[in-house]
């Protein structure tokens, strides 16, 4: 009895630049030419590889769509002097307008989100999407039209004697696609994927694909995207599952690599690099958002006010890991209500880490701005207005640093605070980058404690932790009046956070919270402070999303409304 066929195949995971398309194909054709080395007969990427994901309204530019298809054409001739060697990319791919050509509508524009199989050179064949995914931070039916519903039919083809399907991303969390590939003869299912990232997501993947292998019968091998685009991150792990749901293979999270593996009829084996734990998933997202926002975007660096409290400590640690620290600047700018202890824990903390360290002391401003409204305020008590005039200036200084030396900057807000609009428009709100935007108060200091845990190399050569314990266990304050703490504006972190996960992240009612045990006063409080400042977050620079609902794509209130449920 003979053995069953067996092909040596790699996923290349990448990070892809949206719009690079030269780049892409210069990095696919690379990692391709090095899986040939290693005997790879079949190299697959992630879904849109050639333009990166998400493109979103370039896709509405038919120069743009011309440009993908080319860059797919090159991709292949590339490659044409490697016998034997098949590569699976991602892209656009037009179709024919449905009536009057000339017509500007978004629908006459869609495009396919496709999958083409390159070999000898040549386009051999080309699978489009089936199911088009519209929730959470997608918008695919915006852009793309359903391979199904344009009669495009399974694209199989066969590599070493074995025959390979391919699906896209969304159409694997569905019967119907794998199916349709294992009837037009699949014995495996190749699925490109960019899937962004969000805590419990690497799990929920390879859970479902289980199911479809199960179900199928096939082999599954799951490429996926990874780096920072935007808001969103993607985290790799690409992954191999075999016909019993089993996890054979498993690429390194939040790295690029090229995860080789051997596929036969029944399984996919190969290395299963381990899923770390929470805190440090979450802490290279951090990582890699700020790397490639600012990278990919050309600063030459990043500023951050750097105030002696826990938000702003997390973002610098953060901007230190990821563009290290000669490219990371830190300004103090105390208030005549900032507290001697902050000063020395912001000195100690930027000294631990090296990088440059500026105080710019705003009381003599302060000072101006109250003696120019004196006059109108005569009478009046000092309420939020002069906290917010503080950290206007704040907010101030750090767009005029910004500006003379061309770095980005970082602002420090964090979930539970954009929730409930304890920020301050144009202040600590202003910025080009919201690093902890989606991180809720509560995980901020799991992530501080964690980074601490961390055997870190300090800048004066030392192991050890680089956030000052004070920093972590002082009550936090905004220090924009005498005495102030946050628990005097908000109920507890622990309840805010869980209240705002339980309405803002799952849909949960009022009701539903109440009687869930929490007290009805708080919960009246926060749902009524988080949907009154839906204008702030409006106007808040976009984030990094870590959660699956973050405040930016996938929260989309109006800022008029009058339901209050």
């Amino acid at each position: 009895m003979s053995s069953p066929a067996s092909v040596k195949a790699a996923v290349a995971q990448f990070n892809p630049v949206v719009g690079d398309l030269a780049g892409n194909v210069r990095k696919i054709v690379e990692m391709a030419r090095a899986a040939h080395a290693q005997g790879a007969q079949l190299v697959v990427t992630p879904e849109l590889s050639i333009c990166g994901y998400p493109p979103e309204d370039l896709l509405l530019r038919p120069a743009f769509v011309r440009a993908c298809e080319q860059a797919v054409r090159d991709c292949a001739a590339a490659l044409a002097d490697l016998p034997g060697l098949y590569l699976v990319v991602g892209h656009p791919q037009s179709r024919s307008a449905q009536g009057d050509v000339r017509t500007k509508s978004i629908v006459a524009q869609r495009c396919f989100n496709a999958a083409s199989v390159l070999a000898g050179g040549q386009v051999l064949s080309t699978y489009a999407k089936r199911e088009l995914p519209n929730y959470q931070v997608f918008d695919e039916r915006r852009y793309f039209v359903s391979g199904r519903e344009a009669g495009c039919g399974p694209v199989v083809f066969e590599v070493g004697g074995l025959r390979f399907g391919l699906n896209i991303c969304e159409d694997a969390w569905y019967v119907e696609p794998a199916r349709s590939a294992r009837q037009a003869g699949a014995d495996v299912l190749l699925v490109l994927n960019a899937s962004p990232y969000h805590v419990g997501k690497v799990h929920e993947r390879e859970e479902r694909m289980a199911e479809r292998a199960r179900e199928s019968g096939m082999p599954i091998l799951y490429a996926h995207q990874v780096g920072g685009q935007d808001e969103v991150v993607f985290d790799g792990a690409s992954f191999a599952i075999d016909g019993s749901g089993r996890v054979g293979a498993r690429a390194p999270m939040f790295e690029e690599h090229l995860l080789v593996v051997d596929v036969t009829s029944e399984r996919i084996t190969g290395t299963v690099a381990a899923v770390p734990e929470l805190e440090a998933q979450v802490w290279a997202a951090l990582v890699t958002g700020v790397r490639d926002y600012v990278g990919k975007n050309g600063f030459p660096g990043a500023i951050i006010g750097l105030s002696g409290g826990i938000d702003s400590a997390l973002v610098l640690a953060v901007a230190v890991d990821a563009l290290g620290a000669d490219k990371v600047r830190a300004v103090m700018m105390p208030s005549p209500y900032t507290a001697e202890i902050s000063w020395i824990d912001a000195r100690d903390m930027a000294a631990r880490l090296g990088v440059r360290y500026d105080e710019f002391p705003i009381a003599p401003m302060f000072d101006a701005f109250r003696a120019s409204l004196a006059e109108e305020f005569r009478g009046l008590p000092e309420d939020t207005t002069e906290e917010n005039i503080q950290a206007r200036i704040r907010g101030t200084l750090l767009m005029a640093l910004s500006n003379k030396y061309g770095s980005i900057v970082l602002t420090t807000g964090n979930k539970s605070e954009m929730a409930t609009g304890y920020c301050t428009l144009y202040g600590d709100m202003a910025g080009g980058f919201a690093v902890i935007k989606d991180v809720a108060k509560t995980l901020v200091y799991r992530l501080a404690e964690w980074k601490n845990r961390q055997p870190t190399r300090r800048a004066d050569g030392t192991i050890g932790p680089v956030i000052p314990e004070r920093i972590i266990t002082r009550p936090p304050s905004a220090e924009l009046r005498p005495d102030q703490t946050d628990q005097d504006s908000l109920p507890p972190y622990e309840v805010l956070d869980a209240i705002m996960q339980r309405y803002m992240e799952d849909d949960q009612s009022i009701e539903e919270i109440v009687a869930a045990g929490f007290d009805p006063a708080d919960v009246e409080r926060v749902t009524r402070l988080l949907k009154v400042n839906e204008y702030k977050r409006r106007q808040a620079p976009v984030g990094i999303r870590i959660t699956h609902r973050a405040f930016g794509r996938d929260w989309r209130y109006p800022i008029t409304s009058k339901f209050r449920a």
